[in-house]
């Protein structure tokens, strides 16, 4: 198996790079991955995926087809981040140069590199002559940037055993990362005039209070994850004129945190401290702050600003047997990691969803000027996702 897959994966090496290509050069930001969505649908169809479907906020869901029951999910997103001025790049952002054994643009580490080895890695199985153990489903996403809602409204119609999540890890595997939850505080005055100030209610005094109080707020160590870390990012006030008094001052608070620990866990620190830090007068209200994002397709979604966080043990047996085949056909060690960022996973582990990670380009490249992927990481991934779409166990 692993010599027919090796061999059909470098046969079409260059059609893997062409496709590639053409994925950096459709400027897919969140909310405008419909060029992308088309050339996945097309690509697959090319491939002879035995159903290819774009659902209604917008996902790519090709299958290739087996007589089981549970699938394996192999999933990256197509969205990402806006690359600023184009001028400051060493190639256009858009353009999918090939230069330098590497390919360069906005989204080859960001996901698109993970998800065109995907879309191959699954998709050159039948040239191989190669039947599945289990139905493998290959998912291009939407939103992932923005919140996650085209992973949360799969998670709603796909149940598989297992998820591979496509995000940068080097070509290693990744078993978990942490969770994040966007909590706003707000302290509630009452406003007046800033040359009066005895008539009014500042809520900035209480609001640095407790900014100062969140230093000493014990939280949650984690041996493999890091534990969990809170900053305070955004600052605002109702008022935009420097000598009103404001009647309410809100801060942003990026919580990231451990697996295990629950957004009522966060809640339930946050809320007392806040409480605690308020002047007399003063009223505080304490939130997850919502939001609507708007498919390609229209379909429209409230999200909460919240990402679960994803866990599988060292000691599982899809792990395990994930390792070895990695191992067999790429002849290296394959401990498992954890990434320090969120993932579309998160939103499949709170729907009972087990998730790994895997994918070409170093993480540290995400997001970044002059994002590229080198053109032999993405070959090996396309191996690497065919042998576990092959022969992972799931179950």
């Amino acid at each position: 198996m692993y010599s027919q897959l090796s061999h059909v994966i470098s046969e079409n090496r260059g059609r893997l790079i062409a496709f590639c290509q053409k994925l950096l050069r459709a400027a897919s930001l969140s909310g405008q991955e419909g060029g992308a969505a088309e050339l996945v649908r097309d690509e697959m169809l090319a491939l002879d995926y035995d159903t290819v479907a774009v659902d209604e906020v917008g996902n790519v869901v090709g299958t290739v087809a087996c007589s089981a029951k549970t699938a394996l999910m192999l999933t990256a997103h197509m969205d990402v981040v806006d690359p600023a001025d184009p001028a400051r790049w060493r190639f256009p952002p858009f353009s999918g140069t090939l230069a330098e054994g590497c390919l360069w643009g906005r989204g080859a580490v960001d996901d698109k590199a993970s998800l065109a080895a995907m879309v191959y890695g699954a998709g050159l199985l039948k040239m191989a002559g190669i039947s599945p153990k289990r139905p493998v489903v290959v998912a291009a996403t939407v939103g992932e940037e923005v919140g996650g809602y085209g992973a949360k409204h799969l998670a709603s119609y796909q149940h598989p055993g297992l998820a591979i999540i496509g995000e940068p890890s080097g070509n290693t595997l990744r078993r978990g990362h942490r969770g994040k939850f966007e909590i706003v505080v707000t302290y509630h005055g009452r406003s007046a005039h800033a040359s009066a100030p005895q008539k009014g209610l500042n809520p900035d005094f209480s609001l640095a209070r407790f900014l100062l109080a969140l230093r000493e707020l014990p939280l949650r160590q984690d041996p493999v994850y890091g534990g969990t870390t809170l900053a305070p990012t955004l600052l605002y006030v109702d008022q935009k004129a420097s000598n009103v008094i404001p009647a309410a001052a809100s801060v942003h608070l990026d919580w990231r945190n451990a697996p295990g620990e629950t957004l009522e866990d966060a809640l339930g620190q946050i809320a007392p401290l806040a409480r605690s830090c308020a002047e007399e007068g003063i009223s505080t209200s304490v939130g997850v702050p919502e939001h609507e994002e708007v498919s390609y397709t229209g379909a429209r979604r409230q999200l909460d600003a919240s990402f679960g966080s994803v866990d599988m043990s060292a000691n599982d047996p899809r792990l395990l047997r994930a390792q070895a085949l990695l191992e067999t056909v790429l002849g290296r060690k394959f401990p498992a990691g954890v990434w320090q960022f969120c993932t579309d996973g998160g939103h499949l582990a709170q729907a009972g969803i087990a998730c790994l990670g895997f994918g070409p380009g170093d993480e540290h490249m995400a997001h970044v000027l002059d994002e590229h992927i080198a053109v032999d990481e993405l070959a090996e991934a396309a191996l690497a996702y065919a042998v576990l779409a092959a022969a992972l166990e799931v179950e």
